[in-house]
């Protein structure tokens, strides 16, 4: 029964693990279409620029410059606390891959006790895969390490949320949180400052998470109604973001915070290394188990995982 318990647990943490490090890098449904050259001349001169019209700027260039080195940071009440590090690359589909370690929180404890805090998340266009370890391999994978998560599984199980997710992480990139203030019409320039030895410009808004999610998503009317309620349920309402850009309208910091039903979540995420060359293949089929074939067997406990939150 033990095992049992410890079993759903993971892969509900697994979920929640690779999808939370994922969207911490942000996600974008905007064209690729058009010239890069041009906006980054007008990024030079951003400082003489509204803030509307330099974050457009900035969501151009960094959705077109491909791919980027990504570490980030995120903390949920007393739920989580983990760190995120690898590559992305989102020129024809998210792909990827990105170390996600547990640091704190009731989520690390549980990871413990399946045998590792620190799992491999591998991103690609239809699916993401998470490499879980021995131990839980043995006792739960049928020697398997790899678990499959397709997106479409996760639209079904997440219901509204889980579409919402699905529909975001097919059109990843790291521009979301310039997307995000761009819809809100929420936002300042701070200032210049340095981060990480180079010289950014800083903007600041507040967005009203389900009103955005309205504009920026695919989602049917009642998908939206349904979303809306889950975001009530969870306690999400608004998120605070902040960006920093340098002078090639390359987004450089991001974090975002939001009070939740399960304690305050705070994100701050690091892009450099843009246009780093990035691959992703699935693993081996034969070391590989699907996530749809592991709760026909025996389930998983889960709540809100487009959402931020777990159950």
């Amino acid at each position: 029964m033990k095992s049992t318990t410890v079993r759903r647990a993971t892969l509900s943490i697994a979920v929640v693990a690779a999808l939370t490090g994922v969207a911490a890098c942000g996600s974008s449904d905007s064209d690729k279409g058009g010239d890069k050259g041009g906006d980054k001349a007008a990024g030079k001169g951003a400082i003489h620029l509204s803030p509307i019209a330099a974050l457009r700027s900035v969501e151009k260039s960094t959705d077109q410059a491909d791919s980027a080195k990504v570490r980030s940071t995120t903390s949920l009440g007393d739920l989580m606390s983990m760190t995120a590090n690898g590559a992305l690359t989102w020129n024809d589909g998210l792909k990827g891959n990105l170390t996600i370690t547990y640091t704190g929180g009731k989520m690390a404890e549980l990871m413990k006790k399946a045998g590792t805090q620190s799992m491999e998340a591998r991103y690609l266009p239809d699916a993401y895969y998470a490499h879980m370890s021995e131990t839980y391999a043995q006792q739960a994978g049928g020697g398997k390490h790899w678990i499959k998560y397709s997106y479409d599984d996760l639209a079904k199980l997440g219901g509204a949320s889980g579409s919402y997710m699905k529909d975001q992480l097919q059109n990843a990139t790291p521009n979301q949180s310039v997307k995000m203030l761009l819809a809100s019409g929420d936002v300042k320039k701070v200032g210049e400052e340095k981060v990480s030895g180079v010289q950014t410009t800083h903007y600041s808004g507040k967005v009203d998470v389900a009103t955005l999610a309205d504009k920026t998503s695919n989602l049917g009317a009642d998908q939206m109604a349904a979303l809306k309620k889950q975001l009530s349920q969870a306690g999400i309402t608004t998120e605070t973001i902040d960006i920093w850009v340098n002078d090639q309208d390359l987004l450089i910091k991001k974090t975002e915070k939001a009070d939740t039903a399960n304690g305050t979540l705070n994100n701050t995420t690091f892009y450099s290394d843009y246009g780093v060359k990035v691959t992703a293949e699935a693993p081996p089929a034969g070391d590989t188990k699907d996530f749809a074939e592991m709760m026909k067997s025996g389930g998983m406990a889960t709540g809100g995982t487009g959402t931020g939150t777990a159950s």
